[in-house]
């Protein structure tokens, strides 16, 4: 062999080799996040609840209030119309939404007020506060209030400019997917 064949050689096991090591740490990130998400952890990008690493943990019972859940909400035009408007990401739930982190305040037969605030039952629901308007300028139309149906959940989050059941009204709690659980988080 000369030494022209050698170095040539020499150059493409190295242009392979640069090839592969790129692949193999693609495939391997690829195989840590699949194991992720089929082990239900989920990564919040959204300010309702801190930002980053969150479990699914099973829930054996209906959900109550005060549970922090995951929920899928319905395919249901306030759902389509939020997903245009950017309040929702992408994901695999109906209408091809992620799941929300929400907490749960309220259950089947409970009385939702609307005002400029949300009561249930009567009792002002802190942090309530409706918006008129979105960060854009756009209108917001609150959920009219009623009582909640039964096999239905009514959603909050504290931050100021979520996208809960202020605006979507009650959802099925069939959508629930587990409790949130922060696994790695951080609330700037």
């Amino acid at each position: 062999m000369t030494a022209a064949t050698r170095t040539g050689a020499r150059a493409f096991a190295r242009r392979r080799q640069s090839a592969i090591t790129p692949a193999i740490s693609a495939a391997a990130i690829a195989l840590v996040a699949l194991t992720g998400f089929l082990g239900g952890y989920r990564i919040n990008l959204t300010p309702s609840e801190p930002l980053g690493l969150w479990r699914i943990v099973p829930l054996d019972r209906p959900a109550d209030i005060g549970d922090l859940v995951f929920i899928c909400p319905p395919d249901a035009a306030s759902t389509r119309e939020a997903r245009v408007r950017g309040y929702l990401r992408s994901g695999l739930c109906p209408g091809g939404v992620a799941p929300l982190i929400k907490t749960v305040v309220a259950v089947g037969g409970q009385r939702i007020g609307i005002a400029a605030a949300v009561t249930i039952d009567g009792r002002m629901l802190p942090t309530s506060t409706l918006a008129e308007k979105d960060g854009k300028g756009r209108p917001l139309t609150p959920f009219s209030g009623g009582v909640v149906p039964r096999g239905q959940v009514y959603l909050h989050s504290a931050f100021a400019a979520s996208f809960d059941s202020r605006y979507f009204g009650p959802v099925p709690a069939s959508g629930v997917l587990g409790l949130a659980r922060g696994v790695l988080t951080y609330a700037p």
